[in-house]
């Protein structure tokens, strides 16, 4: 779980356009929603590999991906702007938000 938060929390760096695109038009400052989400990825990731943080990191999941929900549902009301995408895909997305928040919970 830790590498699979690393990886996504880098992938916001190092493809910043990819995520600046999904973002709701009504979400103010695109580009600093996407470095510090990127940032609470990374840093959540990590502090799953120290015992005294492992907890708190898995709150901090759990919370960071129900934040995450509303760009999915807006991807999913948008979808046409989103056509590179299969419907089913974005669809898909919402349930597997709430089974990555079971797997972290599972570790509590």
């Amino acid at each position: 779980m830790a590498v699979i938060y690393l990886a996504a929390g880098l992938a916001h760096w190092f493809f910043p356009k990819v995520y600046l695109v999904i973002l709701p038009p009504w979400m103010p400052w695109k580009r600093a929603v996407v470095w510090a989400s990127g940032l609470a990825e990374v840093l959540l990731g990590a502090a799953l590999f120290i015992p005294g943080l492992a907890t708190l990191a898995l709150y901090g999941i759990m919370l960071m991906l129900v934040a995450f929900l509303p760009v999915h549902a807006y991807m999913l009301r948008a979808y046409q702007k989103f056509r590179k995408i299969p419907l089913w895909a974005l669809w898909l997305r919402i349930p597997l938000q709430g089974a990555l928040i079971y797997w972290a919970y599972t570790y509590l």
